[in-house]
C-alpha cells in the first residue's frame, strides 16, 4: 500500500511539472515557430497569387499602412497593419494583422479591405493574441480604421461565418457596399477560417 501512494505521488509531481513547463513554454517562449502549429504557412491566409499580380491600389495616402482598433476585442488597439501579401510570415508575425495585399482599401468604392491576424501566433511579438477573440464579436459592434492621412472609417459588424481555405470569395468586393473583412483561424484545429464582415457606416477626418 505504501509503494503505491509513493508511486502516486510521483506520477502526480512529473504530471504537475509537465504541466508547468508547457504552460511556461506557452506564454514565455520566443521559439521559432507559431503556437498554433508547426508550420506557420497553414495560417491559411488567401492565396491571390505573386505579389506582381496584385492590382495597383488606386488614391489615398502613398503609405497604404493602415491602424485599426477593435474595442470589442482585448489585443486590438491603435494596431499598425502593413499592406503584405498572404505569405508574408514575417509580416504576420511582427503585426497583430495584415491588410491582404490585393484587396480593397476603405478609400475606394465597393472595396472589400481584407485583414487577416493569427489567432495564436508568436509569443512576444505583436502577432501574440491578437485576433484571439475575433469569434467575440457581435453584430452591431464597431471596428475603427484610420488611414496614413488621419481619416477614421468606422465599420459596424453585420455578420460571421465560416469558410473553407480554398474560399477566395471572402476576398472579392461586394457590389454596392464597403466592407472590411476580419479573418483568423478556427479552432481547435486551424483547419478553416473564421471570418467577421462589416460595413462602412462613416468617414470622419481625426483631429
Amino acid at each position: 500500500m505504501r509503494i503505491k501512494e509513493v508511486v502516486s505521488g510521483l506520477l502526480s509531481v512529473v504530471l504537475i511539472g509537465a504541466g508547468v513547463a508547457l504552460i511556461g513554454s506557452f506564454f514565455l517562449g520566443t521559439g521559432s515557430t507559431a503556437t498554433n502549429q508547426g508550420d506557420p504557412a497553414g495560417f491559411n491566409v488567401p492565396d491571390l497569387g505573386p505579389p506582381g499580380d496584385a492590382p495597383e491600389a488606386t488614391g489615398g495616402p502613398e503609405d497604404k499602412t493602415l491602424t485599426v482598433t477593435i474595442p470589442d476585442m482585448a489585443r486590438v488597439k491603435d494596431a499598425k497593419v502593413p499592406d503584405a501579401a498572404g505569405d508574408d510570415e514575417e509580416a504576420l508575425r511582427n503585426n497583430a494583422a495584415i491588410h491582404l495585399k490585393g484587396t480593397g482599401f476603405p478609400w475606394q468604392e465597393e472595396a472589400n479591405v481584407y485583414l487577416a491576424g493569427h489567432r495564436l501566433g508568436y509569443p512576444a511579438t505583436a502577432s501574440f493574441l491578437a485576433f484571439y477573440d475575433l469569434g467575440k464579436l457581435e453584430k452591431g459592434d464597431e471596428v475603427f480604421v484610420t488611414d496614413a492621412d488621419g481619416r477614421r472609417y468606422t465599420y459596424r459588424v453585420t455578420r460571421e461565418f465560416v469558410v473553407d481555405p480554398t474560399d477566395l470569395s471572402v476576398t472579392e468586393p461586394v457590389e454596392g457596399k464597403n466592407v472590411l473583412t476580419l479573418q483568423t483561424c478556427t479552432l481547435p484545429d486551424y483547419s478553416r477560417r473564421l471570418i467577421v464582415r462589416a460595413e462602412l457606416v462613416d468617414v470622419a477626418q481625426e483631429a
